[in-house]
């Protein structure tokens, strides 16, 4: 007795249509396009601001540290700033640890 099989596509062996390698990476860089719109160009950005702020911060310059202290800049040096807290107190801060330019004094 003679049996006869019909064979589609899917039965020949040959795996049918595969995707292209570009099609199954486009989920991959539609996530990092996606977090480098979202997160690190506002990130990147926002530290160059800070950079720049902290480039023109001169004497007599009232600021805020990362850790809440308010005082006024006495003295500049290359890489730490030293600040006046209270009429006595004087503490040396890094400069980047000023987090926010209050005002300026002239």
């Amino acid at each position: 007795m003679n049996y006869a099989y019909a064979m589609g596509p899917a039965t020949t062996g040959q795996g049918g249509a595969q995707p292209s390698p570009i099609m199954s990476m486009l989920p991959i860089l539609l996530i990092f396009i996606i977090f480098y719109f979202f997160l690190i160009r506002p990130q990147q950005k926002k530290q160059q601001e800070h950079l720049g702020m902290i480039k023109k911060l001169k004497k007599n310059d009232e600021v805020i540290t990362n850790g809440g202290i308010y005082g006024t800049i006495v003295n500049v040096k290359d890489n730490s700033f030293v600040l006046r807290i209270d009429d006595n107190c004087k503490i040396e801060v890094q400069k980047n640890s000023v987090a926010v330019l209050k005002k300026t004094r002239e």
